[in-house]
């Protein structure tokens, strides 16, 4: 069974925010690709949010020119930006683009690194970020989505989410927390890295990505 304390005692154990790095990106409805993300070994934590559009307080019901978005903080000793572009790309056609910008495809680089990670990933692949449909764009500002919207599968499941309620955690904390990121990957069907407590709380075994 899962508890409290295991759920305390996985997220003490993981990276500080200090030790890890931000990337963001957009591939339709968030709900699906931060689950998909969580599962990653080497992710950290993962949110939802807005990005891409000039609206100063975007919301899921006055979204103005955002677009749906998720970020996921990593381990760099564990896994790269490339990494994360390989699953981006592997998840979506670079070719094809919808138009309604709330569910387009985007690649928001933050830094300097970021940009060149970018174009050398395309450049092997003979792209350019000019040659895809897929937005490829500064991040001015993320925006992190309503609560509800925030580990949408952890949620669906009562006998996860309470775990956390017990341990005490408020909303902004479940965002935030690695061992939501994983579990809310689990409740959506996906396989999660052997973690030491983790896959044994909740009886069973996952391997790798």
């Amino acid at each position: 069974m899962l508890t409290p304390t295991t759920i305390r005692e996985f997220d003490r154990a993981t990276p500080d925010r200090e030790e890890t790095e931000t990337a963001t990106f957009a591939l339709g409805c968030f709900w699906g690709p931060d689950a998909r993300f969580g599962a990653i070994e080497g992710v950290v934590r993962t949110r939802v949010g807005y990005a891409g559009g000039t609206k100063p307080d975007p919301t899921y019901h006055a979204l103005g020119d955002h677009t749906e978005a998720f970020q996921v903080d990593y381990d760099p000793g564990r896994l790269s930006y490339a990494d994360l572009l390989d699953v981006v790309f592997e998840r979506h056609d670079p070719n094809r683009q919808t138009r309604k910008k709330q569910y387009q495809n985007a690649v928001f680089r933050e830094t300097e690194g970021q940009r060149e990670a970018i174009e050398t990933y395309l450049e092997a692949d003979g792209r350019s970020p000019d040659s895809i449909e897929t937005r490829i764009e500064h991040l001015d500002r993320f925006h992190p989505a309503e609560d509800y919207h925030q580990k949408y599968s952890l949620r669906s499941k009562p006998s996860l989410l309470g775990a956390f309620e017990e341990a005490g955690y408020d909303d902004e904390e479940i965002r935030e927390s690695p061992t939501a990121a994983k579990l809310n990957a689990h409740a959506a069907g996906h396989e999660i890295p052997e973690e030491d407590g983790l896959t044994t709380a909740l009886g069973r075994t996952a391997g790798g990505r």
